[in-house]
């Protein structure tokens, strides 16, 4: 039968089931330090750029490249991610331990979670893609965020229903584990892709 062909559907899915492992093993590894966490993510989105356009090579060789290549570039953007959680995780935690609960503080941990959000979804993938400036990649980031609301919307929308599926159980967990924040990449990098394309046309 053709779906058991090398170039059949069946052969496709479990090559790319496996570069989606073994970029989730690389990650992990690459990210043990936590200050090289950015510029394990920056090489996780190099590749997965790659495989949404079906140009992808050898995932581990490209990952060690992309890694080496962005230290200087995605170790700042990743102590920035980590700052920016922990700015709004303790907005919310001050919010939760003031007895009267003060509206003002959670309205700002809102929409500083929002802010932050939108300047970081984009972020990983344009520094795997461009060659630019920290400040304005976060900028740009958050600029594309606005300007297509309605696709970052749904992204962050199967994200977040992917996330929740990986937690439902123990083999869930498991596979969350196994592919969880590589896969996810994927999904940001396919999205980001049509929308690079679209703007690079533009200009």
């Amino acid at each position: 039968m053709s779906i058991f062909k090398v170039d059949g559907p069946l052969y496709e899915f479990i090559r790319r089931f496996i570069d989606v492992v073994k970029l989730n093993f690389l990650w992990f590894v690459f990210s043990l330090p936590i200050v090289t966490i950015g510029a394990s993510t920056v090489a996780v989105y190099s590749v997965t750029l790659k495989m949404a356009e079906d140009q992808e090579g050898y995932v581990g060789r490209d990952f060690i490249k992309a890694f080496r290549a962005n230290l200087k570039q995605g170790i700042p953007l990743g102590l920035i991610t980590i700052g920016a959680v922990y700015m709004v995780y303790l907005n919310l935690s001050l919010f939760n331990a003031i007895e009267s609960n003060p509206l003002p503080l959670l309205i700002i941990g809102v929409f500083a979670g929002i802010y932050f959000l939108f300047s970081l979804l984009y972020a990983y993938p344009l520094t795997a893609r461009y060659r630019n400036s920290l400040l304005k990649t976060l900028n740009n980031s958050f600029q594309i965020s606005v300007r297509f609301f309605g696709r970052t919307m749904v992204l962050l929308i199967l994200i977040a229903f992917i996330s929740v599926f990986f937690m439902y159980n123990f083999t869930t967990i498991f596979f969350g584990i196994l592919i969880g924040p590589a896969f996810i990449m994927f999904l940001i990098s396919s999205f980001a892709l049509r929308i690079f394309k679209r703007l690079e046309k533009e200009q």
